[in-house]
């Protein structure tokens, strides 16, 4: 249970994103979230080596690329080309999902992306690893994903049409989402610790935003609220928050960690009510109780620490 409640608590961090850039000043989607990145990898990468340096000198590596001890690798490529990899997932997953809420809206772009997410990686993880997530894992996201496709439609109901390359954009949000996940569960799977694989992955995504923060408006940067608004994106919302992801992917199966983490815009709807002062209409309430139950279906089953394999 401690690996579902680490994920949980990793998604109440995500869920604080959107009050926190509202309460910020204004600056684009593109600076912020170079920023975000560069702040939060940046420290994510410092913490993973700090933790190697301090397992060296206790008589472990922390972050070695080796498998545990009778367990052989389960993936063919090199440690270091799934880390390249899955800094990749990190740096498209961000303007590929505004790219998609631009086009579409913020709802019918969120609701493509995140409830696109945990099926992606379920597939891949399915077809990669000859496992099956679980009917538990298929009945809660199909739950969690109506509760998010009815908050939608209740937040925007005029938007008649969508845009094709914004719903592309959106469901290539969410496959970035599963690259990184399966990425990092991958190094997980060589020996590498939570710390150590989520921190490769963002401290290689931070490494590459410098230049595009570089390249944007970042100005804001220099206000006390945009140096506020920075540091929580960076510290809360993609430090602490990918350290308790970590924590959870070392238990959970990645499908399963998809899932759970939709309860990211639970939190966002529950604090745009009560710190923005936002309105929910009825048809809202509902979504957000069917996308609740659905994390409380796979909740309430526990952690499924090695699902079966599939006969080749």
């Amino acid at each position: 249970m401690r690996f579902v409640t680490a994920v949980l608590l990793a998604s109440v961090c995500f869920g604080t994103t959107g009050t926190a850039q509202a309460l910020g000043p204004d600056a684009s989607a593109a600076s912020v979230g170079a920023a975000r990145i560069l702040i939060g990898g940046g420290a994510l990468g410092l913490v993973a080596l700090a933790m190697h340096f301090a397992g060296r000198r206790r008589g472990a590596t922390g972050t070695s690329a080796a498998s545990p001890p009778g367990v052989a690798p389960r993936h063919p490529l090199p440690s270091w080309l799934i880390v390249v990899i899955g800094a990749l997932g990190v740096l498209g997953y961000q303007p590929a999902f505004f790219a998609g809420t631009a086009a579409n809206g913020v709802a019918v772009g969120t609701v493509v992306a995140l409830g696109a997410a945990p099926v992606i990686t379920g597939a891949f993880d399915w077809l990669l690893r000859r496992r099956y997530p679980g009917h538990r894992w298929l009945v809660a996201t199909v739950i969690a994903t109506a509760g998010i496709a009815i908050l939608a439609a209740a937040t925007d109901p005029e938007r008649a049409a969508t845009d094709p390359l914004g719903l592309v954009a959106s469901l290539g949000a969410g496959t970035s989402y599963a690259v990184y996940t399966l990425a990092a569960k991958a190094l997980l799977d060589r020996g590498w610790t939570p710390t150590g694989s989520v921190g490769a992955l963002f401290g290689g995504a931070a490494i590459v935003s410098l230049p595009l923060l570089a390249a944007t408006d970042a100005s804001w940067l220099a206000t006390g609220p945009g140096l506020a608004m920075a540091l929580w994106l960076g510290l809360v919302t993609t430090t602490l928050a990918y350290l308790l992801f970590g924590a959870g992917l070392r238990g959970l199966a990645p499908a399963t960690v998809s899932t759970l983490t939709l309860a990211e815009p639970l939190t966002a709807g529950i604090l745009g009510v009560a710190v923005l002062g936002e309105t929910l209409t009825g048809g809202a309430v509902v979504g957000l109780l069917v996308l609740a139950a659905g994390i409380t279906v796979l909740a309430s089953g526990g952690a499924r620490r090695a699902p079966r394999a599939l006969p080749a």
